[in-house]
């Protein structure tokens, strides 16, 4: 940037630098998404192509900071762990939450054809996140945070999964609400058990657990090894989780195992992935073989 007499106002700025032995969670939030779920006829209480659409926006994050540990997703919210150790953007705030809430946002409109050009739903307006930074001294916080969010998905889809039930049943939205009110968990359990033959345990474990996103090394159905950014769905309160992905909170944790996709290979986040570096495999043997013609004119 040239010198001029103008460059005075830069001392205006000021630079917030996140403490550092920190884990840092941005979490990305969406903005009037109700209104967007609307206007978009996403399906009501889930929607499961809007939320792998989410999820694609997430591994796109994942994929541009190799600081970030793990990624968990639902409804319209995402959340990135990045490390204690984590250096990224010398770790100022506004440069690290204003790119990932941009990031993630262009990535959601970037796939949403690859998502819902099957149902052809265009985009009618673009959708908007904010996002926040919040430091976690210790790893029971951070394991404390995760919790805290994944129970949420269950609070929230339990009541939304009855109450979008009641409405279909020829309820008026107002009529489920009092239905509702003051009502226990046990409570809609049985309303959907016996009113709609629905029990919730057999519910897409997408809609009670969210979405946890881990780079992982694994191995295709055809045997070939690398290294994926993998949708994984399960209960991450359980100490049995933590144990089993140690990575997350000690990057120098031993994890030569390989990650088995099995049933997640299909998962649009995977596939999106391999199929991008079938891309580059065959654009890299195409530029190959242009050499060699090359080479062999010149002979």
């Amino acid at each position: 940037m040239a010198l001029s007499r103008f460059e005075y106002v830069k001392q205006f700025e000021q630079e917030e630098k996140l403490l550092p032995n920190s884990w840092i969670v941005v979490r990305i939030d969406g903005k009037g998404f109700h209104r967007f779920c609307n206007v978009h006829s996403f399906s009501k209480p889930n929607d499961l192509d809007a939320l792998q659409l989410m999820n694609l926006a997430g591994m796109t994050v994942l994929q541009e900071f190799n600081e970030i540990a793990i990624g968990y997703g639902q409804s319209d919210e995402y959340s990135f762990v990045f490390r204690r150790e984590a250096s990224v953007y010398q770790r100022r705030r506004d440069k690290l939450v204003s790119y990932v809430a941009s990031l993630f946002t262009s990535a959601y409109m970037f796939h949403w054809k690859r998502i819902f050009d099957g149902r052809s739903i265009a985009m009618r307006y673009p959708p908007s996140f904010d996002a926040r930074a919040v430091l976690y001294p210790t790893d029971e916080n951070l394991r404390d945070y995760l919790s805290w969010r994944q129970a949420d998905v269950h609070v929230n889809n339990l009541y939304n999964t009855t109450f979008w039930n009641l409405v279909a049943s020829g309820l008026s939205n107002s009529d489920a609400e009092k239905r509702l009110q003051g009502t226990l968990a046990s409570d809609k359990n049985e309303i959907l058990f016996s009113q709609f033959g629905i029990n919730y345990n057999n519910e897409p474990i997408i809609y009670r657990k969210g979405t946890i996103l881990l780079p992982k090394s694994v191995v295709s159905s055809e045997g070939k090894k690398q290294r994926l950014i993998v949708p994984i769905f399960e209960d991450l309160i359980s100490d049995a989780f933590w144990a089993k992905h140690p990575e997350i909170l000690d990057k120098k944790a031993k994890t030569d195992e390989l990650y088995d996709l099995g049933e997640n290979e299909a998962q649009p986040v995977v596939r999106y992935q391999l199929e991008m570096q079938e891309r580059r495999k065959a654009g890299m043997n195409k530029s190959e073989t242009g050499n060699r013609l090359l080479a062999t004119d010149h002979s």
